[in-house]
């Protein structure tokens, strides 16, 4: 049994021996999935395999999953899930794109959940978004600038 949490929006427990239906990996990242007698195309865009977590796109809509086993649950109950939080210094793109706005400036203070910078990947608009409370310490992109999956676009104090 699985328990995954999708967008935030909603949890849910999972039996994938209940899930019918048939994905094959096309390049890496990249999925073909038959479900429900229906064809999908899902890219992954993100992995964190710390957290368990990853961000999909299906049909233009992007997607967080986490996942947890029944291991992950059991400490969470025992209250031993309970971890050190890591203080997110930057902002890294989460896919390779091309920055087509950058909302801050050096200097600008940012509330957890404000917007960054808007990246333009796969021919969508992503609103990247700060992780927490910060100042604007430095920018290291401009408009216009392309960018790698992982690269750190803005820092934080």
């Amino acid at each position: 049994m699985y328990h995954s949490t999708v967008n935030n929006s909603f949890d849910s427990d999972i039996n994938p021996n209940d899930i019918n239906w048939d994905i094959i990996e096309i390049k890496e990242g990249k999925f073909h999935i038959l479900f429900n007698k229906q064809s999908f195309v899902a890219d992954v865009l993100n992995v964190d395999y710390s957290e368990k977590t990853f961000t999909i796109i299906i049909n233009q809509h992007s997607y967080v999953i986490s996942l947890k086993d029944k291991f992950d649950l059991l400490a969470k109950q025992l209250g031993f899930a309970e971890k050190v939080v890591k203080v997110v210094n930057d902002v890294k793109a989460p896919m390779s794109g091309v920055v087509i706005d950058i909302i801050v400036n050096v200097g600008d203070e940012i509330i957890k959940g404000d917007s960054v910078l808007i990246l333009e990947a796969m021919k969508m608009e992503n609103i990247i978004k700060a992780e927490r409370d910060a100042v604007v310490k430095s920018i290291f992109i401009k408009k216009g600038t392309a960018v790698d999956k992982n690269q750190i676009l803005v820092e934080f104090e």
